[in-house]
């Protein structure tokens, strides 16, 4: 894990501890040999770390691989006593949880029955760390009680896992549904497959928003969802979810945020930056319509990305695609509370809407800016624009196969918004 302290310019890394002696490598992996390097082998991870967020209280916590996929712990799976493994057991996880302190230097590993991809706190005393599973695999919505974990240590009592489950036939709680294998039945709710990917909470209702980009059986089966879990007191039993197709002519939702007002934003393969507004929903969310997605069209609203299409390809959408979406609840960069960030790698760029209008931030040539994640951070609220700023990184695994070469590193970008260009 690479460390940036941008206040006392020092860099250095931690490696991430796993549990099993067994946990893969990337040398495990299939590889071919390196123009800078040959049949050697630069690295080898093995907790495929992919997410991280901190907490409150300055922890950090990791999506990470601490065993391997198929050292499930009995309890998870079939026949399992937890809880979750009653009602949705899990044969596998790739992907788990850690914690790390930075005042002990200390690692926690946490066994999670559930795969792991990203993750974010919800809003509740709990502080639940909500995760997405990421892929067609993710047959369950995964949380962790960081409160009861922190005082406890017990990782098997502070997770829980839920299955998906649409209610066609609006009852308004859970009940009796088939399974994703079996035939829709209008007088039972539906379980769906759709992992998440991109997971937030809202900050306005409770809810848990996350994002699909295909369902499992097969690509073209729909184009995406946006998922919607409402957890209940007792998530396990009585989560419920909604799901929602992009309209016609767009398609592949990818990455996720909710702004302060739940509006939820999403960057779109068709080439789009897109926002969804539940409230703006006409018809009831309920009956066949709700199982497959293809309802409440009226809540999106597509922002083309500039730049051209493909040729022979739907004009209104663009060649330009993004991995992923951050919205500045904050104003963290100086251009306005909620204002959607999009990490538009075809473009080299941040590409942001402010009053309706995209713009496209860029670091110049030829330093590249292949980003994927941004974050905000205002070290000082009383120093104008010199005192907040977004926060970036080079997202390629081989910043080597740059025009700069075997001696290039992987880099950190700082982006600050100037009112105007001779500010100071």
């Amino acid at each position: 894990m690479p460390v940036l302290d941008p206040v006392n310019h020092r860099a250095w890394t931690i490696r991430h501890p796993f549990a099993h002696p067994e946990t893969p490598s990337m040398l495990d992996e299939p590889r071919g040999p390196s123009p800078f390097w040959g049949e050697t082998p630069i690295w080898d991870g093995h907790t495929s770390n992919h997410n991280l967020i901190m907490d409150q209280h300055g922890l950090v916590w990791f999506a990470a691989r601490i065993r391997p996929a198929g050292a499930q712990p009995a309890w998870c799976q079939t026949g399992g006593d937890h809880p979750s493994a009653r009602v949705a057991p899990i044969a596998a996880a790739g992907r788990h949880l850690s914690v790390y302190d930075p005042k002990t230097q200390q690692f926690d590993l946490i066994d999670t029955c559930f795969g792991t991809h990203h993750l974010y706190f919800g809003y509740d005393p709990d502080n639940t760390l909500w995760t997405s599973w990421g892929g067609a695999s993710g047959a369950a919505v995964g949380w962790l009680n960081t409160r009861r974990y922190l005082e406890t240590r017990d990782a098997k009592a502070s997770q829980g896992w839920a299955p998906m489950v649409v209610d066609v036939p609006g009852w308004g709680r859970r009940g009796d549904y088939v399974e994703a294998d079996q035939p829709l039945d209008l007088a039972k709710q539906k379980r769906i497959i759709a992992g998440f990917y991109g997971v937030q909470p809202s900050p306005t209702d409770g809810s848990i928003w996350g994002q699909s980009m295909d369902i499992g059986f097969s690509r073209n089966d729909q184009p995406g969802y946006l998922i919607r879990f409402i957890p209940g007191p007792d998530p396990t039993n009585t989560g419920l979810t909604e799901v929602f197709q992009p309209p016609a002519g767009s398609f592949s939702p990818r990455g996720i945020d909710v702004d302060s007002k739940g509006v939820v934003w999403t960057t779109l393969g068709s080439g789009h930056l897109a926002s969804f507004d539940r409230s703006k929903c006409r018809a009831p969310l309920t009956g066949p319509a709700a199982a497959t997605g293809r309802q409440c069209e009226e809540g999106w609203t597509l922002h083309r990305f500039p730049g051209p299409q493909f040729a022979g390809v739907d004009p209104g959408g663009s060649a330009d695609h993004a991995y992923y979406v951050w919205v500045d609840r904050f104003n963290t960069l100086g251009l306005g509370a909620d204002v959607p960030i999009a990490s538009t790698n075809g473009s080299e760029s941040l590409t942001v809407l402010v009053d309706g209008t995209l713009h496209q931030l860029r670091v110049p040539y030829p330093a590249g800016f292949f980003t994927k994640n941004v974050d905000g951070r205002i070290d000082d609220p009383n120093a104008g624009w010199r005192g907040r700023g977004v926060w970036t990184t080079t997202g390629t695994r081989t910043p080597f196969h740059s025009e700069t070469g075997r001696g290039e590193h992987p880099r950190v970008f700082r982006v600050q918004m100037r009112p105007d260009p001779l500010a100071r």
